[in-house]
Formats: C-alpha cells, structure tokens, sequence
C-alpha cells in the first residue's frame, strides 16, 4: 500500500489539499483495493492547469467548457448560452480554477474509494 501512497506525488499539479484528501479517502484499502483505487482515480482525475486552460477558451467564445469537464452539464449549458453569465461567471471561474479541480476530485476519490471496496 505504502508504494502506491508514495504515487500520489505523481499526479501532475496536484496540491496539497488534493493530497490530503487522496490520503483520506484511501486509507484502510487493501494492496488490490489501492491499486483499483489509483487506476480508477488517475483515469478520472481532472488537473487543475486544465481546467484553467478551459475556462481561458471561456473568453474566446467556449464558454461553460470547464463545467461540462467537471460534470456540471446545466451550468455548462448555461454558461454557454449566456456568454459566461456575459464574462463575470468566466472571471470568477478563472479565479476560482483550483477549487473547481479540487471539488471534483474530491468527489472522485469518495466514489473511487467505493468503486474499489465494492471490486474486491
């Protein structure tokens, strides 16, 4: 378990509040269940500088693209038809990019952590 631990490092911009909650959400599993729970998660797991770059292109007429990455498919849709909610919801999410990335992740590793309880 500890070597798959010691991975989380590898995740590409990950934070410190992303490896707090990883550690968390994995704790207790066994070796087969940490690795389900690392393929799952590292399949899954949106980086932050994406979701960065997403809500850029929101300013060059994609808007509600970081959202519809998230899973937040209504708030995409109205992003999309309004312009960003006219550019203010693009600004607050290119300003608020890293919480967006760790919501969603914080999310996966609860259901990756189920996902992997329930396949061995």
């Amino acid at each position: 378990m500890e070597a798959y631990q010691n991975s989380y490092t590898t995740f590409n911009g990950m934070t410190m509040d992303e490896y707090s909650f990883i550690h968390h959400a994995s704790a207790g599993l066994t070796d087969n269940q940490m690795q389900t729970f690392m393929l799952v998660y590292n399949s899954r797991r949106k980086n932050p500088t994406d979701i960065l770059l997403a809500t850029l292109l929101g300013f060059l007429g994609f808007a509600g693209l970081q959202r519809f990455m998230t899973g937040q498919i209504i708030l995409g849709l109205l992003y999309f038809f309004t312009g960003g909610l006219l550019g203010i919801g693009t600004l607050v999410d290119l300003l608020t990019y890293k919480s967006i990335a760790n919501d969603y992740n914080r999310h996966l590793a609860y259901e990756c952590y189920h996902i992997a309880r329930a396949a061995n």
